[in-house]
């Protein structure tokens, strides 16, 4: 049966393929979002963005909320992503 189903899917196979790439190009964006150097990154273009008051004390501290989420999340605090990946 297996050769017959693989005969039988065929036409099917870019769809498959492409769905391949597609999980791909999502695991390497949450990769780069949740990678420790990146955040950390983010959190002094914040602070430098607090320092020359190009934003408010309320807008830093939301952003940096969510940044210290991501940054959790990279470390392997907690599993957001839904896949449980160790780091």
């Amino acid at each position: 049966m297996g050769l017959i189903s693989e005969v039988l899917l065929l036409p099917f196979a870019p769809v498959r393929g492409s769905g391949w790439v597609l999980r791909q190009v999502l695991n390497e964006a949450e990769r780069i979002y949740y990678d420790p150097a990146t955040v950390r990154a983010e959190l002094a273009r914040l602070e430098e963005r607090l320092e020359a008051g190009e934003i408010d004390e309320d807008e830093f501290d939301r952003q940096e909320d969510e940044l210290l989420d991501r940054l959790e999340v990279g470390m392997g605090g907690s599993s957001a992503t839904g896949e449980g990946k160790a780091r």
